[in-house]
């Protein structure tokens, strides 16, 4: 089978997820250190699909990848390959081992296998392979076939010595072969291992530098010793610590262990995960906001720590909010107004969002987004903008409301009503007065404003709300509080 490319002296990284669910919030880290380093080196990112367990793969997993990838703004360099697809090539790499007396076939049984690990249980050891069928005849080999049994093709790896591995985060690490034992290559149905399949696609996606977590540093030994069966230069390594959580435990959906698509769902913008992403367990000073292209002129390997990362929430909340602020009015929108279909607990502007309603929201957007954390807390802090009257009163507004409030409307409104202009500078400037006539401080008055206007204890500038909603709409929700 002809190779996908050949290597040279571009960098070329790629990411690999398996479609068996969502894309991992690890694995879009993951994702995007490989762009970084890509784009940092003017290289190529590409995207394979590591769909060989069948039984798991789903192509809704598949979409999920490549919709939580395109949100992150992380484009892969040509088409996606799919690994399934490749497994004739992946046989016709075994085969060849196997004809150069690099790797050898095993007919094993089940039975015996299993003895084997109760054995290494036994003696409270990993199981390994015991090498059996390593060095038999060419007649065993033959009367085993003879006889029905199914093989499957082993690495004859190296025995004595160590497999190093240089990697640019971890530093040199150092295997003993004595640890480890012959993999799989090919199963006896003829399909190939994951191991082998990912240094065969490797080699021939010119992968020149893999990027992934550092679960995947055993199989980083295992996979060099098919480089080197194979007469191959290994792609330069690096193993990047897993995120855990604020507590130091592995991560969990407690901790934030959920797709990247969770994460647009709760209203969060992709620049900001992009960025929350790359800080963890990745440093440049003490710079904490990055642009993408300073991202890109920044990011290398050995700035990446070796100790896992921990995910916190408040910070993630805390740099969103940073991005919707310095986010002009009418870009937020746009992304508000895009975002709307993942927000289930929004569902409810959607019908309502006229372009009557998206002006009254533009208008707003100034003192929306100064409180807001997520997309979901401007549309919340917005929702007296499209709740029907008479609004729902909170707790709070409705006590406002009841001590004293009526009474303070009742005064506030014919004020409101005879301004010959409806503006929040004229209407700041009536409430003023009657605040000073009764001796009150502004906000005290103000208050039942907002209780009435908003149904609730907390909005923007009340004065703003009072111009955003206009004279009509403001007059009539004050009167359904004051009667």
């Amino acid at each position: 089978m002809k190779v996908l490319c050949t290597m040279n002296d571009q960098v070329v990284t790629r990411f690999a997820p398996s479609p068996t669910g969502f894309l991992h919030i690890g694995g879009g880290r993951t994702a995007l250190f490989n762009w970084l380093y890509a784009k940092r080196f003017g290289g190529k990112m590409l995207l394979r699909i590591e769909d060989t367990d069948r039984e798991r793969s789903t192509e809704a997993a598949i979409d999920a990848i490549l919709d939580g990838l395109k949100w992150l703004g992380l484009d892969q360099d040509g088409e996606v390959i799919y690994q399934y697809a490749r497994a004739p090539r992946h046989r016709e790499v075994a085969l060849e081992m196997l004809a150069a007396g690099r790797a050898y076939k095993c007919f094993a049984t089940t039975e015996e296998l299993a003895q084997m690990r109760e054995e290494a249980r036994a003696r409270k050891e990993h199981f390994r392979y015991d090498g059996r069928w390593r060095d038999r005849s060419a007649a065993d080999v033959a009367a085993a076939e003879a006889s029905g049994l199914k093989a499957v093709i082993r690495l004859k790896a190296p025995q004595e010595g160590e497999t190093i591995i240089d990697d640019r985060v971890q530093g040199r690490v150092v295997f003993p072969n004595k640890d480890l034992d012959d993999l799989v290559l090919l199963r006896s149905d003829g399909n190939p291992t994951y191991m082998l399949a990912v240094v065969v696609d490797d080699q021939d996606m010119g992968v020149t530098h893999i990027i992934r977590g550092d679960d995947h540093l055993t199989n980083g030994a295992r996979q060099k010793q098919i480089y080197e069966a194979m007469g191959w230069a290994a792609p330069s390594m690096s193993h990047i610590p897993l995120i855990h959580g604020p507590d130091g435990a592995k991560l969990s959906k407690r901790h934030g262990a959920l797709g990247v698509d969770a994460y647009r769902a709760m209203g969060y913008l992709p620049e900001a995960l992009r960025n929350y992403l790359v800080r963890l367990g990745w440093s440049h000073g003490d710079k904490e906001f990055f642009t993408t292209k300073e991202m890109i002129e920044a990011f290398d390997l050995p700035q990446i720590g070796r100790s896992a990362a921990r995910f916190d929430f408040a910070k993630l909340e805390n740099l969103n909010g940073h991005y919707i602020r310095a986010m002009p009015d009418a870009e937020l929108m746009r992304r508000l107004e895009e975002t709307l279909p993942w927000l289930p607990q929004c569902v409810e502007l959607a019908p309502k969002l006229d372009a009557e309603l998206r002006v009254k929201f533009l208008a707003a957007m100034p003192g929306l987004k100064e409180r807001a954390k997520t997309l979901i807390d401007i549309i919340e802090g917005g929702r007296f903008l499209f709740a029907a009257r008479p609004l729902p009163m909170d707790a709070k507004a409705a006590e406002i409301i009841a001590n004293g409030g009526k009474a303070h409307l009742a005064v506030i409104i014919p004020r409101l009503e005879a301004l010959p202009e409806w503006t929040s500078q004229a209407a700041e400037a009536a409430v003023r007065v009657y605040a000073e006539e009764i001796g009150a401080k502004l906000g005290l008055v103000a208050q039942p404003l907002r209780a009435a206007l908003t149904g609730k204890s907390t909005s923007p500038g009340i004065f703003d709300v009072l111009q955003v909603l206009g004279r009509r709409e403001s007059l009539g929700r004050l009167k359904d509080q004051a009667g």
